[in-house]
């Protein structure tokens, strides 16, 4: 390679490291950012990828999460065959950085390091994932100092071994990739054992599962390793050279299908192929599944077994298990199938001397019965000789027995909860009998189910009657006297209470809470701390009582009719969106008007890109514009009633802790109906941003929104403001829009992105950015697109055509500003 081309490859290698792999090779400074854009790393062939997949489970806030992973890339399912950080999953915007010393690191947006390659001894060259799924960190001599396949999760992949202490895991569940509670394990002895773990801890169980080769029971050989080779073949090899196949069932041929080896979350261990062949359009097959039954192969002991507590384990029609729980029970967590179960009643003996005032205990309870099922631990007291009648009674009048179960004619079995091991197995006789209520009882009590403020206690109509009665007694009148006072002060308090339900009943349905002035009084500690200042009032920080953070907006010029400023804060906590700032609660006590929403220290998208220190990323600037566009998209379209904005300004776009573009002050402005076409009304919105057609008395749009959003776009591609400033570099101290067309007119793009190479990178983004943003702010509103189509533009769904001036309605000043506009429509 000559000079001049190797000088060119290593700025190459410098400006661009997040593409620096040829021929599978990743240099040190390489690194993938978390983001929905496909980017990977890939092997030789590209049949494998090692990169960012977005998990079907999103955070609390709404915000989406990857999982660092490699997997399958010519096949449908994108199959994952490892992963790095399934017990931490990584928010938008994490970065995965090839480095010399500790070679993989995986990192959010804040810098906290999520995960890393452990044990690199030496100094990190260079890095390849190779067509055999391996991902290798390689040194100055080539040798290898970290592997994926020394770092296996819950899969095996052809050429890869499990040596002694190594083990599998499964995941928790088909999408959640946390540790599950089974394990594939090659043990010291040379035994290869599939058991069960007690999570949280990693204590394990006894195996259910096992291919009989430890050292005591083949003192000759013991088991050494597990090889899956590479053509599909699996087996224990022996310290002698000897294979134990992991089954006899014949393999196809590997050049013709892809294989992998799991260990599912079920707990089943099963090898897969899938056909390699582009054109078909086939799915993963078993070959075979160890164990047969694993309902009944799992040995009774401490833990759950197969599925959680109070759980029955049935093989379904694929052979694979089956959980659900028994009559009057239901699922302690409703997205967790293979879970515990908690009975849908009160079991205890405190609850049992209540319900005998209802009746006796034959009323009250019956029994379920299962027939060759069972759950064979939590037994407390074994019962024989006894009948099944004795044992049906003797179970029903213990306030302690849950269960009992009824075998060989003469024994009985009494159980409490939790039951463990639960499972259908046709070898187990006799029956199993639940303790069930006959009918819906009313078991609760006060301290379980508080009764609402909102409503009249007991307490307190005992309070008026003692008062009276013993008052009663002095002097009948008095007693006039004072009954006259108490049902007068009933029928205030009453009143006072039915209002506070009233409101109370409004919130809910938005979801919203009503606050007291006085809560939110004592929150600010006096409306003290002031964070923002705006159009429509102050903002405060303010810490409620569990020292959860909130912003106050103490409102200033709002309607004074309560009814109305209620229907509109019911309209804005309908809204629900991950770039929306969350509403919590409203107050409306006299003439203040206070809105309560989720406090966000991050500030707002103005203090980040204007605040003079470094400028955020090309990445981030693009992830926070697409969100906002989002964000707006909701408000226009897919929210019950529209709402248009009417400030869309920097200063109104806040920031999570991921970097996360939220929209404040939505609703604030009028609202429009979805069977009005326009509003007419007064001024709203902030020099610079605000559309020319609230100065020419024409009809106000959502449009209006996608004109603010073009300027803050260019604001966001080019880190100025648009109102300009003292010029200290080219384009400052002008308009932004004028100064922007113009660079665009001329071929000048990199002007706008001034020394920022990321930009710069991807010169067609930019440039697509540029234009949407013109697009966006065109004088005709009927030349603007709608929220939708910017979205559509901004994701790559959409081609960005090249827009016409923005600026044709003025044509005088037009000419003289923009000579380009000229003869153009």
């Amino acid at each position: 390679m000559s000079p001049v081309s190797m000088l060119c490859f290593l700025l190459f290698q410098l400006l661009f490291p997040s593409l620096a792999q040829s021929d599978g090779d990743i240099t040190v400074g390489s690194y993938l950012t978390a983001i929905n854009d496909n980017s990977s790393w890939l092997s030789p062939s590209g049949e494998f990828a090692f990169g960012f997949r977005p998990l079907p489970a999103n955070r609390n806030d709404g915000g989406e999460v990857f999982l660092l992973s490699i997997w399958y890339s010519k096949i449908p399912s994108r199959t994952i065959v490892w992963f790095a950080n399934g017990d931490r999953p990584a928010p938008e915007y994490s970065k995965v950085t090839l480095t010399s010393n500790l070679g993989l690191v995986l990192s959010d947006p804040r810098g906290e390091r999520l995960w890393m390659s452990e044990n690199i001894f030496g100094t990190v060259t260079h890095a390849t994932i190779n067509d055999t799924g391996n991902f290798l960190i390689l040194g100055s001599n080539l040798e290898t100092l970290w592997a994926s396949f020394d770092d296996p999760d819950d899969t095996l992949l052809p050429s890869q071994t499990l040596e002694k202490s190594k083990s599998l895991s499964s995941r928790q569940s088909e999408g959640n990739f946390s540790r599950g509670k089974f394990q594939l394990r090659m043990l010291d002895s040379g035994d290869l054992t599939l058991n069960t773990i007690n999570l949280p801890s990693s204590y394990a169980n006894e195996p259910y599962y096992s291919t009989g080769t430890a050292r005591d029971s083949n003192t000759s050989s013991p088991g050494k390793e597990v090889v899956f080779d590479d053509s599909g073949s699996s087996y224990v090899l022996r310290e002698n050279g000897d294979k134990v196949y992991l089954s006899q069932v014949k393999v196809p041929s590997a050049s013709e299908f892809y294989h992998r080896i799991t260990l599912s979350f079920d707990g089943v261990l099963t090898q897969y192929v899938h056909p390699k062949n582009s054109d078909s359009n086939g799915s993963w097959i078993s070959l075979w599944s160890e164990p047969e039954n694993i309902c009944t192969a799992v040995p009774v002991s401490r833990g759950s077994g197969i599925c959680g507590y109070n759980s029955i384990c049935s093989l379904g029609d694929n052979n694979r298990p089956k959980c659900g729980c028994p009559d009057k029970y239901i699922l302690l967590d409703p997205n967790d199938e293979y879970g515990s179960c908690r009975p849908n009643f009160t079991l205890s003996c405190e609850e049992d001397e209540k319900k005998l005032k209802q009746g006796s205990m034959e009323d009250l309870y019956t029994f379920v019965e299962l027939e060759h099922a069972g759950w064979p631990t939590s037994e407390y007291a074994l019962l024989e000789p006894f009948s099944e009648d004795e044992c049906r009674n003797s179970c029903l009048h213990d306030c302690m027995c849950a269960a009992a179960g009824f075998r060989d004619g003469n024994s009985c079995w009494k159980k409490k909860l939790p039951l463990s091991n639960g499972r259908v197995d046709p070898n187990l006789n006799g029956k199993f009998l639940i303790k069930v209520p006959k009918r819906d009882l009313s078991l609760t009590n006060a301290s379980q189910f508080p009764i609402p403020k909102g409503k009249i206690k007991d307490h307190d109509h005992r309070i008026f009657i003692l008062v009276g009665s013993t008052l009663f007694g002095t002097s009948v009148f008095f007693n006039f006297l004072l009954i006259g006072a108490i049902i007068w002060g009933f029928f205030f308090v009453h009143r006072k209470k039915l209002k506070k339900i009233s409101t109370k009943e409004n919130v809910v349905e938005s979801n919203l809470r009503y606050f007291t002035y006085r809560e939110l009084f004592q929150a600010t500690d006096g409306f003290k701390e002031e964070i923002g200042r705006g159009s429509f009032g102050i903002v405060y920080k303010g810490v409620m009582s569990n020292n959860a953070a909130i912003a106050v907006k103490k409102l200033a010029s709002v309607m004074s009719q309560e009814e109305e400023f209620r229907t509109e804060v019911n309209v804005i906590g309908q809204t629900h969106h991950k770039n929306l700032v969350r509403l919590l609660g409203f107050c409306d006590e006299g003439q203040e008007r206070l809105l309560v929403y989720e406090f966000l220290s991050n500030g707002t998208l103005s203090s980040l890109l204007f605040s003079g220190e470094s400028k955020p990323s090309w990445i981030q600037r693009c992830h926070i514009a697409l969100g906002i566009a989002r964000g707006l998209l909701y408000l226009h379209e897919e929210c019950t009633t529209q709402i248009i904005h009417c400030d869309i300004k920097p200063q109104n776009i806040l920031l999570d802790d991921y970097h996360n573009g939220r929209i404040s002050d939505f609703g604030l402005a009028k609202l429009l109906k979805m069977n009005q076409s326009h509003t007419q009304t007064n001024i709203r919105g902030t020099r610079g941003y605000v559309a020319p057609e609230w100065f020419r008395n024409l009809p106000i749009t959502v449009k209006v929104d996608v004109y603010s959003y073009g300027v803050l776009l260019l604001e966001i591609i080019c880190c100025r403001s648009c109102l300009g400033s003292e010029a200290s570099r080219e384009g400052e101290g002008e308009i932004l829009t004028d100064w922007a067309y113009d660079c665009f007119m001329n071929g000048r793009l990199e002007a706008l992105v001034e020394g920022d190479t990321e930009g710069l990178s991807n010169r067609t983004k930019l440039k697509n950015l540029v234009m949407i943003a013109f697009w966006c702010i065109q004088e005709d509103p009927s030349l603007r697109p709608t929220m939708k189509k910017v979205t559509q533009m901004l994701e790559g769904a959409v081609k960005v055509q090249v827009p016409p001036c923005p600026f044709p309605l003025n044509s005088s000043i037009s000419s003289f500003l923009h000579p380009n506009c000229t003869g153009l429509k």
